[in-house]
């Protein structure tokens, strides 16, 4: 190829280049104007609604209210409680997120066969999950809140190594990881942004903005679904709810969004 041939190709594929990356900029920039537009009139509000009237209700044979439940602040306590979660918790001697949380204050302070409480864990569309609602009720009130995730037990500590191992595992047909979409910048599939979960921004903005409602399913999801779904994504084995494995990934994600400010229920495709 004669040498002006050759410049003409490479000025021709830096333009395309160009061409593309600012056409994929623009999609970006409409899509978050979508979002955006969309959070006036969120419909998360609703399961927000629900969440509260389920915290607020007495259920189970020993005829109490979640309202006793120690998030980590105290009895009834929900103000900014999600900002510092997951937690060691000293009357069960080990690290919690949220849901497993309320698995146990379900069961141990209401009295609920456990069975019963983990029968709907995500809403299927046309029953709601009461884990979702209560969800959205509970991370509301941490809105504004900068996330503070505690690492000062040893089970803490424990838990965030675990969770790493766990994020960086690559396993199953594909041999996928977390990290396989989630540990470089400027990753997308189609038009969806791969935030960089090891990036201390990109954390912060992708952990602060769940649960979120989903557009696409008509559904709020929790950060429990959302790992849920992650790892069927991956075909690894099922992701059992409130399991060790969920609060470690959980654990690893949430202290490296410390710092942001906690921004959820959101509104997503």
């Amino acid at each position: 190829m004669k040498i002006s041939a050759l410049l003409a190709f490479l000025v021709g594929a830096v333009a395309s280049n160009t061409v593309l990356a600012q056409a994929g900029a623009d999609s970006v920039r409409q899509i978050e104007k979508y979002r955006d537009a969309l959070m006036d009139g969120n419909p998360a509000d609703l399961w927000e609604a629900r969440g509260e009237e389920l915290w607020k209700r007495v259920r189970g044979p020993r005829a109490v209210s979640l309202e006793h439940c120690d998030l980590g602040k105290g009895p009834g306590v929900v103000k900014g409680a999600y900002a510092e979660l997951p937690r060691y918790f000293a009357d069960v001697d080990k690290v919690m997120d949220l849901e497993t949380r309320l698995v146990y204050c379900m069961t141990v302070l209401q009295g609920l066969p456990r069975g019963e409480v983990l029968r709907r864990t995500f809403g299927d569309g046309s029953n709601r999950s009461d884990f979702e609602s209560l969800a959205a009720f509970i991370t509301a009130e941490s809105k504004g809140v900068k996330m503070a995730v505690g690492m000062n037990h040893p089970k803490e500590k424990e838990a965030f190594k675990l969770g790493e191992k766990i994020f960086f595992h690559r396993g199953g047909p594909h041999d996928f990881s977390c990290a396989t979409c989630h540990s470089e910048s400027g990753k997308r599939i189609r038009l969806q942004d791969l935030p960089n979960l090891t990036d201390e921004k990109d954390a912060q903005r992708a952990y602060t903005t769940w649960p979120a409602y989903r557009v696409s399913q008509g559904e709020l999801r929790s950060m429990q679904w959302r790992l849920y779904d992650c790892f069927r994504q991956q075909r690894f084995p099922e992701l059992t709810f409130a399991s060790d494995t969920s609060v470690a990934l959980t654990m690893f994600l949430a202290r490296n969004a410390n710092g942001g400010v906690f921004n959820a229920p959101a509104i997503k495709r």
